[in-house]
């Protein structure tokens, strides 16, 4: 468990309440009171504006204490939605969730060439599609592999975007745009939709094209001097290995991604021809196919994807003592297949190794959704940006 301590009441305060609510609620406001250290006169005067906001509401529902009987306050999914695409090597993926992580829509759409006039069609597209009110959408969230220049809006390994400030870009809108790194999106994602508590030391390991993480720790998202940290793929795990896009040798994504994977397994003698895996397929496809190969027992697809699975582990048991994890999400379309897999070969390098086995043990899940699991979390950093500001990061309306 987290160490927690009591809060002054300040412009965290409400974040502070914000994340009980969504991770406890139903909750009374005697035990927020319990819960954060805060004053009766200063709860009362946050869950007031709260509900003035529109962000929590009274359920009805009370409970006798023997005295005045408790009102009870949940978050008001209805009370704002947010958007998040990922791009993707080959599609943009587009979700649109309520305030508590709920998926109310989605669309999948092949990559154009003009890029960001698509981005602004997918999103009036499906919010018209859903017809939510302009004022309700808190707003836009485009993430992509890292790294990410989130001060200038900018992904600097998406070709074609290196240098256009996509929040400029996008402004035409109408609604705040944060642009982020998919895995940083993941996390804060599985974190909000799973009512995560606030106590707890969170981390979420991604895999799609390259391999990141991002860990929550008091109900923030550990960011970094740029908002790029959690870059676990370019930990080197072969000594003097190959060389890497970043600079570095032997990076666990060289040898464990899925793109890696895709291209050992097609210098396998009839290994691809005999799955299926044509020479021009795109490596997501390839992968998904050798993943199901492995699930349902190709003794060539298993061993390789097996090796990842532990080179894997040694990067979730890395991560897990770097933060003395309690919990860890496997997330991202590099598990939807054989994620099964990868977990169970993690519980078990943790369950034998991990620095403080002796003390708790570390839950590892696979996510509900990999696959979107990085949009999903893109809605996510705009509500929580927007409804527990202090938390998340600054969402601010495009100024004309």
């Amino acid at each position: 468990m987290a160490r927690r301590e009591s809060a002054a009441a300040g412009p965290g305060s409400r974040a502070l309440v914000v994340d009980l609510i969504r991770s406890s609620g139903p909750i009374s406001r005697v035990e927020l009171v319990k819960a954060t250290g805060l004053t009766q006169p200063t709860i009362s005067n946050i869950v007031r504006r709260l509900l003035d906001d529109g962000v929590v509401r009274e359920t009805g529902d009370t409970v006798a204490t023997g005295g005045k009987p408790r009102t009870m306050l949940v978050i008001n999914s209805r009370s704002a939605y947010g958007v998040g695409i990922r791009v993707g090597a080959d599609a943009l993926t587009c979700v649109v969730t309520d305030t508590r992580g709920g998926t109310i829509g989605r669309e999948l759409v092949a990559v154009s060439d003009d890029l960001v006039a698509q981005l602004a069609a997918l999103y009036h597209h499906v919010t018209a599609g859903l017809g939510l009110a302009p004022q309700s959408v808190a707003g836009l969230a485009v993430v992509a592999p890292g790294p990410v220049d989130v001060a200038r809006g900018r992904f600097l390994a998406v070709p074609g975007l290196e240098e256009l400030d996509l929040r400029r870009e996008l402004s035409a809108l109408g609604v705040p745009v944060l642009v982020d790194s998919d895995a940083a999106a993941a996390s804060v994602g599985e974190f909000w939709g799973r009512q995560v508590s606030r106590d707890r030391t969170f981390g979420c390991l991604y895999m799609n094209s390259g391999i990141g993480s991002g860990v929550v720790l008091d109900g923030s998202l550990q960011r970094g001097a740029s908002s790029n940290a959690g870059e676990i793929g370019h930990v080197s795990v072969v000594r003097d290995g190959a060389l890497c896009r970043c600079g570095n040798r032997g990076c666990l994504e060289l040898y464990a991604a899925p793109a890696a994977l895709v291209a050992r397994a097609r210098t396998i003698p009839g290994l691809a021809d005999r799955l299926g895996v044509r020479p021009d397929d795109p490596y997501p496809r390839a992968f998904d196919v050798l993943a199901r190969a492995a699930v349902y027992g190709d003794d060539q697809a298993r061993a390789l994807i097996d090796e990842s699975a532990s080179l894997l582990a040694d990067g979730a048991l890395t991560l897990a003592n770097l933060w003395d994890l309690d919990t860890l999400v496997l997330a991202g379309p590099g598990f939807a297949v054989a994620g099964s897999r990868y977990v169970s070969e993690i519980r078990r390098r943790l369950g034998e190794s991990a620095f403080s086995r002796h003390v708790h043990p570390v839950q590892v899940d696979l996510s509900s959704n990999p696959r979107d699991s990085a949009a999903i979390g893109g809605a996510a950093l705009v509500l929580q940006g927007s409804v527990a500001p202090g938390h998340g990061p600054q969402v601010a309306a495009p100024q004309d």
